[in-house]
């Protein structure tokens, strides 16, 4: 009678999922203008809930070592206080930093660019001929003048910019509610920081009361990406301060320009894994290319064998062995993620990958108590023993034939 029972409770259950499946695809279209209101109206929140999480990274650092350092009462009540400040203040402290390195050189590098523009049209115009180039463009006669020429050309441009005040105003709102969304989110973040014990003892407790039978399973999973996000941002942080560390020495030892900027901006784009490094040099290649070409070529193949020792040697250390995932689904999430959520989602793949890699791995290993691999190898071996056996007995009828 139980087992009827049971049977009849797993059909309902069966029967419900097709059913809420079968609801999700027929009325997608309006489930998913909900899913795009409900995200759009709580955006300062996910951006409070992210910058809560990386502080509290910085503000757990502070905590730990504040308690060592402070063993009065009076202390120890202000330790939140005093540790959430200084976490804001150090990340406010690296933003300001990079941009205050890298800013100036890039808008004096995009002025020098700019300066570079006439010079190049007019010796490509020697190269070429001016003769070849009237061919293609007729209105340009005998004593042409680039100068004016870039200047009318520059004089159009901007002349064209009246027609575009709709797009103006469109760009200005958007700012204004990015910057709006950011406040709110900071300040969100605020009080998650302020109440964040009290805040997870209030989650365990609602899933402990709702969802009692799957409640250990909720907190394992959420334990495992907790660890694997938090491995992830420590070790992609150090990562590109190495990295940049090393750009920067590695520029003014070989005498490149922009030593500073560029080494630092590297840095900062080495956060996205893998393609970061990568984005970080073209960018510098085209600043060098504006003092001198081959340094521009040498500083490629420089930044190629750093990206080489890094990716060999730093990463697999510094980052890879943090979260534990193999270099080819490192690979396969950043190019999922960025497929699918561009820069973003290759800073969220790599961490979500690990974290699932971690929980098929354990289960996988609660399913064997033998490792895969070891089962693996065991088959293989036994194979080859059994060909080699096939092998001596086919011989051996052979030497008696």
């Amino acid at each position: 009678m139980n087992e009827m029972k049971q049977e009849f409770k797993k059909m309902i259950g069966i029967a419900g999922a097709l059913i809420f499946v079968f609801l999700i695809i027929r009325y997608w279209a309006n489930l998913e203008g909900v899913i795009s209101l409900a995200i759009s109206a709580g955006t300062p929140l996910i951006i409070g809930c992210v910058m809560a999480y990386v502080i509290n990274i910085l503000m757990n650092f502070y905590e730990k070592w504040y308690t060592k350092l402070f063993q009065v009462e009076v202390a120890k009540r202000i330790k939140r206080v005093v540790c959430l400040i200084l976490a804001f203040l150090s990340l406010g402290g690296i933003i300001f930093l990079v941009v205050n390195l890298v800013l100036p050189e890039l808008i004096n590098c995009i002025a020098s660019f700019v300066r570079l523009i006439p010079g190049a049209l007019q010796m490509m115009i020697d190269f070429v001929g001016e003769e070849e180039i009237i061919k293609y463009f007729p209105q340009i006669k005998e004593g042409f003048d680039i100068s004016a020429q870039t200047e009318q050309l520059i004089k159009s441009v901007l002349g064209g910019v009246g027609g575009a005040v709709d797009s103006i105003v469109s760009a200005v709102s958007s700012a204004l509610s990015v910057v709006v969304n950011v406040v709110i989110g900071l300040i969100f973040s605020l009080y998650v920081l302020i109440e964040k014990e009290k805040l997870a003892a209030q989650c365990r407790v609602l899933i402990n009361t709702y969802l009692p039978k799957i409640s250990n399973k909720i907190f394992y999973v959420t334990k495992v990406f907790d660890e694997s996000f938090h491995s992830f941002i420590v070790g992609q942080c150090i990562e590109a301060v190495v990295l940049g560390g090393l750009c920067v020495a590695g520029m003014l030892l070989l005498g490149f320009p922009y030593a500073v900027m560029i080494g630092v901006f590297i840095g900062f784009t080495a956060l996205i894994p893998i393609a970061g490094a990568y984005i970080g040099a073209a960018v510098g290649a085209i600043m060098i290319l504006t003092v001198s070409p081959l340094q521009a070529l040498q500083f490629l193949v420089f930044v190629v064998i750093l990206q080489q020792v890094e990716g060999n040697l730093i990463y697999p250390k510094v980052v890879g062995q943090s979260i534990g995932l193999p270099g080819i689904w490192v690979l396969t999430a950043i190019t999922i993620g960025g497929g699918v959520l561009g820069i973003g989602g290759m800073l969220l793949a790599v961490p979500i990958f690990a974290a699932v890699y971690r929980l098929i791995r354990a289960d996988v290993q609660k399913r064997n108590p033998i490792p895969v691999e070891e089962k693996l190898e065991e088959k293989l071996t036994e194979k080859s023993k059994e060909k080699e056996k096939s092998d001596g007995t086919d011989k051996d009828s052979d030497d008696t034939n």
